[in-house]
């Protein structure tokens, strides 16, 4: 059972008993116990429940609690979330555009984050607010109350202030011929100017996105460094993109 799987377990267990111990859980998923115990730390550290001698408790009344994060955590964007944690570093400078898997991404992240976040969806406002070492700067630009993120030349222009170490890009659809692809122009134009203002670029998609294609192309698949999907690595749905030189995760 990979990690992201362990951790769905133990969520769920948590969600219908409350409580959960380390040597229940090792027999449960046939780990040892320090591996679930390094499990309980990094969702700790995420906010999603908390740690107690000899196991963990969910969280009740946490502005951060899993319950409160649910609504951005559908269709597999929970396991994308976990994923991506290990990519962000304290003292990073982070592009992030719209979309519900980037929010998910940013509710999951640890409770003493530190780092710059610059990003056109303001529907992270009110989740990163939580957090009070995370710096963020919001694109300007024509706001679209569909998507909730600015769009349009002034929100291009801003990208151009800034260099990222990391860009973590909301697919909308991915196809290993014709790469990543936008539902809107407006969209599409967005990421690629965060693409080249960006060290590198992780791209992001559930189950529902691979192999599909929208009119609109942001870019080839060769452009991007990592491809993170609520599949395993080595799912056969992936196959066409183990020639491409990204790596899947």
């Amino acid at each position: 059972m990979i990690k992201e799987e362990r951790f769905d377990h133990i969520l769920g267990l948590l969600k219908q008993k409350g409580k959960v111990t380390y040597d229940t859980l090792a027999l449960d998923l046939e780990v040892s116990e320090d591996t679930i115990r390094r499990d309980i730390d990094l969702l700790h550290n995420n906010g999603l429940l908390s740690k107690v001698r000899g196991g963990a408790i969910s969280i009740s009344k946490n502005p951060l609690n899993f319950q409160d994060r649910a609504s951005y955590l559908s269709d597999g964007k929970q396991t994308i979330a976990l994923k991506a944690q290990q990519f962000i570093k304290n003292g990073q400078t982070v592009f992030m555009d719209g979309g519900t898997t980037v929010c998910a991404i940013a509710a999951h992240l640890p409770l003493n984050s530190n780092f710059r976040i610059v990003t056109n969806n303001v529907a992270l406002i009110p989740i990163l607010s939580k957090f009070k070492d995370i710096e963020i700067i919001i694109l300007g630009g024509i706001y679209n109350r569909h998507t909730e993120t600015n769009l349009g030349a002034k929100t291009c222009e801003d990208v151009k202030n800034y260099i990222a170490d990391i860009y973590f890009l909301g697919a909308c659809a991915i196809q290993s011929k014709f790469g990543i692809t936008s539902t809107f122009n407006d969209e599409a134009e967005i990421k690629r100017m965060m693409l080249n203002n960006a060290k590198q670029t992780i791209a992001l998609g559930n189950i529902e996105k691979i192999n599909n294609t929208e009119p609109f192309k942001v870019c080839d698949l060769e452009e991007v460094n990592t491809l993170i999907t609520d599949l395993p690595s080595d799912d056969s749905k992936l196959d066409s993109y183990r020639s491409l030189g990204i790596r899947l995760v």
